[in-house]
């Protein structure tokens, strides 16, 4: 089936197929970050096969906020899913430190090599994450060391886009319907400047203070050198620079020498603008 003919399915359609998917899977492993995706499927995956055959994993590692771990486990046990933290080593891999435009790549090869090891371990006849119809059109490197572990994306499969998958989370009553999207930290630094643990942490501190302020939406505090280029939506811009001096000094104290906001707003994948969605069956590049 080609993408057009699966955009053309009906809504009903679409749950069916993933219906179909799952309940295909026998024993589900789930990578589970506790975003609005992985959160749905682990949701379905747990309805159709029942607890007892599905496992959600979630990486753990300085790359990803350890707030957003946090929620992810209790989203799990919210969700009545059996849990497991793994912990991931992305800064040791070289290409991954050099901060590469194959950087998710190999981010994604060192989940695969974790994953894989739950899977001989447990007996897991299928590994799912969370990738929606949407991503197939954008520059995601990691989904070629995905395919090549063999790991499914059944959101993708089912067409399931973004805003379908808010749509069914919100009937299900997931409190996940409206959560902004996140991304791992390494996203905030431009390609072919080096990842350091205490430049990611420094992100990470200066998003979590920005929440604290009632930002609700997505924040994202770009860091090129020792410079924070601060993105949030465009409704919440007001909110931020009546708190500008604050917000100012606060980053300042932790680093950055210059702080800017920008007027253009959050904007995903703005990095890589005018990249080629990757082909899925090809290696790093």
């Amino acid at each position: 089936m080609d993408p057009t003919t699966r955009r053309e399915l009906t809504l009903p359609e679409k749950e069916e197929k993933l219906a179909q998917l799952l309940t295909g899977c026998g024993k589900a492993l789930v990578a589970f970050s506790g975003g609005a995706d992985s959160t749905f499927l682990l949701h379905r995956a747990v309805s159709l096969l029942g607890a007892h055959r599905v496992l959600a994993v979630t990486a753990a590692s300085p790359i990803r906020a350890a707030a957003e771990t946090e929620a992810a486990c209790a989203l799990a046990a919210e969700l009545a899913a059996p849990h497991r933290l793994l912990r991931t080593a992305e800064l040791s891999r070289k290409p991954f430190l050099e901060n590469r435009p194959d950087r998710c790549y190999h981010c994604k090869e060192e989940l695969c090599r974790r994953l894989g090891e739950l899977v001989a371990a447990g007996s897991f006849d299928c590994i799912l994450d969370g990738a929606n119809f949407d991503d197939l059109a954008e520059y995601r490197p990691g989904t070629a060391a995905a395919r090549a572990c063999g790991i499914r994306s059944p959101l993708q499969e089912a067409a399931l886009s973004k805003a379908e998958i808010r749509l069914l989370s919100r009937r299900d009553r997931l409190p996940t319907w409206n959560r902004p999207a996140e991304s791992c930290l390494a996203t905030r630094f431009p390609y072919g400047e080096k990842l350091e643990q205490a430049k990611l942490a420094r992100v990470e501190q200066a998003e979590l203070y920005l929440r604290s302020l009632g930002l609700r939406q997505e924040i994202r505090v770009r860091s090129r050198g020792d410079s924070a280029r601060i993105e949030v939506v465009p409704a919440e811009l007001a909110l931020l620079w009546e708190n500008r001096a604050a917000v100012s000094a606060r980053l300042r104290k932790s680093g950055f020498t210059d702080v800017a906001v920008d007027l253009e707003g959050y904007s995903p994948g703005r990095a890589d603008r005018g990249r080629e969605a990757p082909d899925t069956a090809a290696g790093p590049r």
